[in-house]
């Protein structure tokens, strides 16, 4: 039985110029995501109000040996009443090929504005959380993680 060599060497050829360009395009065209992405993403959400610093509590840890799976938790202090509440919460990572890690939503029926989950990190970064209350005012908070092994294609 004879086989057709360059059948197969043709069909080699095409799976290794596919493999390629779908490397090419995930990775190696990524542009990361810097501060002023991650302000300019802050921005769109305050519009024309002005952030105060604290209320928000961000629990990482310090140094991540894998960014594939950091455990996050958010807090932020309300009374989670009808009259005050915290609305939403957004979480940025300011090494990542896209600023926008989570969007959380709250009302008063959660009882407190606590989530908790686990975010990939392309490398050593800050994550800066943005609060948004039912009066109008706006909290942001931000700390470092130290990533040992990137989860972004890092």
């Amino acid at each position: 039985m004879k086989q057709d060599i360059s059948a197969l060497d043709r069909r080699g050829f095409v799976a290794a110029g596919v493999a390629l360009i779908t490397t090419t395009a995930l990775f190696g065209t990524a542009a990361k995501a810097g501060l002023p992405e991650v302000e300019a993403a802050i921005k769109e959400i305050l519009g024309d109000r002005t952030a105060q610093e604290g209320r928000i509590s961000l629990d990482l840890p310090e140094i991540a040996e894998n960014g594939n799976t950091v455990p996050l938790t958010v807090e932020v202090e309300s009374p989670m009443t009808d009259d005050d509440h915290v609305t939403a919460v957004h979480i940025f990572a300011d090494g990542n090929p896209l600023p926008d890690v989570a969007s959380i939503n709250f009302t008063p029926r959660n009882g407190e504005a606590v989530a908790a989950t686990r975010i990939r990190l392309a490398k050593t970064q800050k994550i800066h959380a943005v609060a948004e209350m039912s009066d109008g005012s706006v909290f942001t908070a931000a700390r470092e993680v130290k990533v040992t092994i990137g989860g972004c294609g890092g």
